[in-house]
């Protein structure tokens, strides 16, 4: 069972704490990520005592005991980004982690803890490590989305990070005033990195 400063970063709502152990948090390794074969991945997050699949469900799993509260985990043989063909479908190229919590709120924190639940501490310290590649929004794109009157631009906070074995994206929708609610961390091939990158700077 978690103590509860490690249970105040997790979206699972407390009906979901068998699913941790302390061996789970702190000693699992990753055995499927981008790369590997979607069957691999499919078997791995089926036998995953934490995402734990409900029926029918491969490579998108839903967690929700609220409307409050929700948490989607999602492996794809799509780069993330703006939509692309997808030449091979055998292979994983993208994991995206997506949390909403109306209740506690949403911080990059939460990100790494859920990174380090799921992953294991290999991938966890990959993250810390990683070398930060771009921040936004910056004041440029604050003003631009003031100047256009879109406020759901202004409020995407997100770093792209490379650590030695992929690459991260972890990004919040913060509010001028409040929490922030919602937020998504993706770990990605960094042979897509080029490719994410430019998007992010070129919305």
């Amino acid at each position: 069972m978690l103590k509860k400063p490690l249970l105040s970063f997790l979206i699972l709502p407390f009906s979901l704490l068998p699913w941790f152990s302390m061996g789970m948090v702190f000693d699992s390794t990753a055995n499927a990520l981008p790369g590997q074969k979607t069957e691999e991945v499919e078997t791995w997050i089926k036998a995953h005592s934490t995402l734990r699949p409900n029926n029918g469900e491969k490579l998108f799993v839903q967690k929700s005991d609220t409307a409050a509260q929700r948490f989607t985990f999602l492996a794809s043989v799509l780069p993330p980004g703006k939509v692309a063909f997808a030449k091979d479908r055998s292979k994983i190229r993208s994991e995206r982690i997506t949390m909403y919590d109306a209740v506690n709120g949403m911080t990059f924190q939460r990100f790494q803890e859920a990174l380090r639940v799921i992953y294991g501490l290999d991938i966890y310290q990959d993250f810390n490590n990683a070398q930060l590649l771009y921040k936004y929004p910056n004041q440029s794109a604050i003003n631009s989305a003031r100047f256009a009157k879109t406020p759901i631009r202004e409020a995407l906070q997100g770093e792209l990070r490379v650590g030695d074995r992929y690459a991260y994206w972890v990004e919040v929708a913060q509010p001028k005033t409040g929490k922030a609610f919602t937020g998504q961390m993706t770990i990605l091939l960094k042979s897509d990195l080029d490719k994410l990158e430019a998007e992010l700077r070129n919305r």
